[in-house]
């Protein structure tokens, strides 16, 4: 067994998802190796597109989002009682490492080399980090708006650009007021739950 290995299936036990009625989800997942693999708008669209099939499908609220060249985060909330993020997320990762596979045969065989990894007798393809990535439930009004401002201070942090509304792959502009999005936020009211 290759430690990789080992260690995904240790992060498979100790990382859990909570579907708790009412609760918010701030969720942060990576590219494998941290490698920049949303560098290039084709992707950051394959994962904007993913996003908006995913919430429709499963019935989530969109509340904020960052896509940065290495990894995602995102604020949503299950509009249904009985959920399952883990699904959510699934059907997200799923869509967009299919997309990056088919793109990669296609146009550049070297770098799909570079994202498959041995696992005994088979060649597995890995757009993201192994793992479920981490998942934090949010019940108060004061942790959801320290998140979402956590989120679209991601590209100044990293010193992409000096304001949260000059990077378009984020909800930041959407918060300062433009509609005219490339991933339009749902509206939301603070549930009397938090």
């Amino acid at each position: 067994m290759n430690m990789e290995y080992k260690i995904e299936q240790q992060l498979r036990k100790t990382i859990r998802h909570y579907n708790i009625p009412y609760h918010a989800h701030f969720l942060t997942f990576s590219c494998f190796q941290q490698l920049s693999l949303f560098s290039r708008e084709r992707t950051r669209r394959w994962l904007i597109e993913a996003i908006v099939n995913a919430k429709e499908k499963y019935k989530y609220a969109l509340w904020a989002y960052v896509i940065m060249p290495e990894h995602v985060h995102l604020l949503v909330y299950p509009m249904l009682e009985k959920y399952n993020i883990s699904l959510f997320l699934k059907t997200i990762k799923q869509s967009v490492a299919r997309k990056a596979k088919h793109y990669l045969k296609e146009n550049n065989p070297d770098w799909l080399n570079k994202l498959t990894v041995k696992r005994g007798p088979k060649n597995i393809f890995r757009f993201w980090q192994t793992g479920p990535g981490y998942d934090r439930n949010i019940n108060s009004e004061n942790e959801l708006f320290e998140k979402i401002h956590y989120i679209h201070n991601n590209p100044v942090r990293r010193g992409i650009v000096l304001a949260p509304q000059e990077w378009k792959w984020s909800s930041a502009s959407w918060y300062d007021g433009e509609r005219d999005v490339i991933l339009p936020i749902d509206d939301f009211t603070v549930s009397s739950n938090f």
